[in-house]
């Protein structure tokens, strides 16, 4: 059951920073081409919101995932203390909290990933909405 405590450690929290990576990644693509998108050029409304949409279906998908991602390494951080709990027989209630406080951990991280995530998605959604707006202002709808 060691290899648990490193797949715990390593890659739900990997999985996590990965998932952090990309949604800051894609974010900071969408708003640096939302400032660079030239609404003038679009010759109707669903090519203009085909490129305002892209990829933010990934950022509200790492948004939405992630907290189930932490729990996963919770559930299994949980079922590790239980396990060592049950080899030892007897443990120090100092090792068990310690123990199931490291599984907390997993959950924290997924929500550091998650809130961020979230609020991104939002503001991109909205500028993608207002770009939208100014551009049926100037065709007419």
């Amino acid at each position: 059951m060691d290899w648990l405590d490193k797949a715990i450690d390593f890659g739900i929290i990997g999985i996590l920073l990965l998932m952090s990576f990309a949604s800051l990644s894609i974010s900071l693509e969408r708003f640096l081409s939302y400032k660079k998108i030239d609404i003038k050029t679009f010759k109707n409304k669903k090519s203009l919101e085909i490129e305002l949409t892209k990829n933010l279906h990934l950022i509200a998908t790492i948004g939405s995932n992630a907290p189930y991602i932490g729990l996963l390494g919770t559930v299994l951080g949980i079922m590790l203390t239980f396990y060592n709990m049950g080899l030892a027989g007897f443990m120090d209630t100092g090792k068990i909290m310690t123990g199931l406080a490291l599984a907390l951990k997993a959950t924290a991280i997924g929500l550091v990933v998650a809130i961020p995530s979230i609020v991104f998605y939002n503001l991109l959604l909205r500028k993608a909405k207002v770009l939208m707006m100014q551009w049926e202002a100037l065709n007419g709808g």
